[in-house]
């Protein structure tokens, strides 16, 4: 990466040549600028737009707005993206739009700001957002966070209009209309830009509104459902592609697996939804396992949870559990079968109506039942699943589902009645039970310890009942080993570069 210091020494700034005549003050750190380099740096670019198209979902932002301004009809309502975050010293991590701000806008500019306030004709929606630092200001060259030259082009506040189709004003005009709109009750989500936080008093209904932006999520749309489509897609490919690379994975680590999966996140769409986890052997037992510094050995079990998000960030959240050699060992299989039982029945229990924890509940006594069966749990199913007890989290801790969208556990504000209530159409969630046997837990039998089994996959409830979305991934373990087989056949993946 270039360093964007300038390296000129800094100029003689002594009463006889004052700084504001003939240089310009480019920051902390930063050497004044000859003000004739501006001049020439500033001077002769043909214009640029970097979007002369529109988003093709932006009626579905704008009835969005719509219904969450009329929800709140008597409310200015404030709706932060965030701020790029430091990653190191002057390198930011790659900025990702905050999500209340994405759904109600589908913008992904940085520092922007969105506000819906009442008006005689309903919600009156104004997008704010930082203008260009393109050619008509020394930023163009001199900033290394906004500066086109640095960081390319983006849309400036005349391009978002047009884009979006949303009513735009340059952010620094922020303040000053927010303070003509001082009469209305002002509500804010908080918690993503520090200056906005500060300058709009908090409101004990600032949660109410976060909570009704997460339920209005609950539901997807078609568009939203073809997003999800998408990603998943991307992400069906990106296992194929890790079981293509994973005999040169063995001496090389999960490592190979990680990279191997993120390539495909990068090159099909914006990026991972989350942090691949890459677990193998021993690794599989830790439910976030996200280093993925281990070992690759033949014979070991593969557990990759990843999910491609896709370019208008809704992600996949994916599971399946491996063998990194083809073929499931009679032990390792035992484990799977009864995980794979336990998936089934919660899928079954899958449609309209259903109490959203009805699928955790159905695969906790698939499991437990089968735990006993296999002499680890020795208390009767019955006991070990009263609700105070539950003995058997000791070896599947987690939850069976959760919702799925622009966040890979999406829908976190929604209040519990909600996301905990019944199953509605369109609602999309994971079903994902696993187990997970310790490699020093004593009260698992030798043989199991060490081994560790989730199987995911993203639902849709349809109006009928539901539609798993990530079906084309293999589950049975016999038609795993098959695909596996045939991915292989097909050729492996060069990894030769060192």
């Amino acid at each position: 990466m270039t360093d964007a210091r300038l390296p000129e020494p800094e100029p003689d700034v002594s009463e006889d040549h004052p700084v504001s005549e003939h240089w310009v003050w480019a920051g902390y750190h930063r050497p004044a600028i000859p003000r004739v380099l501006v001049e020439h740096m500033t001077s002769q670019w043909a214009t640029l737009d970097p979007s002369p198209e529109v988003h093709p979902a932006r009626a579905n932002f704008a009835a969005r707005r719509d219904e969450v301004g009329r929800y709140f009809s008597d409310c200015t309502l404030v709706v932060p993206t965030g701020n790029p975050k430091v990653r190191a010293n002057d390198t930011d991590y790659r900025f990702r739009a905050g999500t209340d701000f994405f759904y109600l806008t589908g913008c992904q500019e940085p520092d922007a700001v969105l506000v819906i306030a009442p008006s005689a004709a309903g919600p009156r929606c104004t997008l704010y957002v930082a203008p260009r630092r393109d050619f008509s200001t020394h930023d163009f060259f001199t900033d290394a966070r906004y500066g086109e030259l640095w960081v390319g082009a983006r849309r400036g506040v005349g391009e978002c209009a047009s884009y979006y189709g949303i009513d735009t004003a340059p952010l620094d005009r922020l303040e000053k209309d927010l303070a003509s709109l001082m009469a209305t009750r002002v509500l804010c989500v908080r918690g993503f830009d520090a200056a906005i936080d500060a300058l709009v008093a908090s409101d004990v209904d600032d949660e109410r509104l976060s909570a009704q932006l997460s339920e209005m999520r609950l539901v997807k749309d078609d568009y939203e459902v073809a997003q999800l489509e998408e990603a998943i897609g991307h992400t069906v490919s990106g296992f194929e592609d890790v079981v293509r690379a994973l005999p040169q994975a063995i001496g090389r680590g999960e490592r190979v697996i990680e990279g191997v999966f993120n390539l495909r996140a990068r090159v099909e769409g914006n990026d991972v939804g989350y942090d691949t986890i890459a677990a193998t052997g021993t690794h599989a037992t830790v439910l976030h396992w996200t280093r993925n510094n281990g070992d690759v050995h033949d014979g070991d079990l593969l557990l990759l949870d990843a999910g491609v998000e896709c370019h208008q960030l809704y992600t996949a959240d994916v599971t399946r559990t491996i063998p990194v050699n083809g073929r499931f060992s009679p032990v390792q299989r035992r484990v799977y079968e009864l995980v794979l039982a336990a998936q089934q029945a919660a899928l079954d229990a899958v449609r309209p109506g259903v109490e959203f924890r009805t699928p955790h509940h159905v695969a906790m006594k698939v499991m437990t039942e089968g735990l006993f069966d296999m002499g680890i749990l020795r208390e009767t199913p019955e006991e070990a699943l009263r609700p105070d007890r539950q003995l058997f989290r000791r070896y599947t801790l987690h939850g069976t589902s959760h919702m799925l969208g622009i966040d890979v556990h999406d829908c976190a504000n929604a209040r519990n009645e909600k996301y905990h209530g019944v199953l509605h159409e369109g609602y999309v969630l994971t079903i994902e039970p696993g187990l997970y046997f310790q490699a020093n837990d004593l009260t698992v039998p030798e043989e199991y310890r060490g081994i560790g089994v989730r199987i995911e996959d993203d639902v849709l409830v349809t109006a009928d009942g539901h539609r798993n979305l990530s079906a084309a991934l293999p589950r049975d373990p016999d038609e795993i080993e098959a695909w596996m087989t045939g991915v292989w056949a097909s050729g492996p993946t060069d990894l030769s570069l060192r």
